[in-house]
């Protein structure tokens, strides 16, 4: 298989594709360069293909999310960066839409992650580094109450989600990884 010419991936790109990017997608009236069944493996690329790899509002509709991440994990070169959005658990669109299949929080990546509480549980062969978290990022607040709760939420993400997600939900939650390959 010829290496890409992309360094971008777009995960479930659907309509709105990232600029300078390579969309993946099952929807034929999506934007995707490449139309291919997300939770089929392998996906189409070569081992060490891309720096960067977003999978926006995705993750959460596929079956099996360790065998995405394995795929990523594969389909990236050394030290890329992963950037992954879905549904916060606690917000009602996580829990609306009927096709998805799964829910996350603050932690659900410490299992990919060594040195966490979780990271202990090995899942999985491949490894990340999270190198950051946030609720709601670039989304607009609604309202002024919005504004305040995503600011003291990320300033401490823990006591948020333990506290007070499930009485003042956010919308989603966004993270960034960076690959090892050891």
């Amino acid at each position: 298989m010829d290496k890409p010419k992309y360094t971008i991936l777009d995960v479930g790109c659907g309509p709105r594709k990232r600029a300078n990017a390579l969309g993946i997608d099952k929807i034929a009236s999506s934007a995707a360069d490449v139309l291919h069944d997300l939770n089929q493996f392998p996906y189409p690329f070569p081992e060490n293909s891309f720096e960067t790899i977003y999978c926006d509002n995705v993750l959460e509709h596929l079956d099996d999310v360790i065998k995405v991440m394995v795929e990523f994990h594969r389909i990236a070169k050394p030290d890329a960066k992963i950037f992954i959005t879905v549904p916060h658990y606690a917000h009602r669109n996580a829990n609306t839409d009927p096709t998805h299949k799964h829910f996350f929080g603050l932690h659900s990546f410490d299992y990919f992650i060594e040195g966490t509480s979780h990271g202990e549980f090995h899942y999985s062969p491949v490894h990340f580094k999270l190198l950051h978290v946030e609720f709601d990022k670039n989304l607009k607040s609604a309202h002024w109450f919005d504004s305040i709760l995503v600011r003291l939420a990320n300033f401490n993400r823990d006591l948020y989600e333990h506290r007070f997600a499930n009485i003042f939900p956010l919308r989603q939650i966004s993270f960034e990884l960076q690959v090892i390959k050891k």
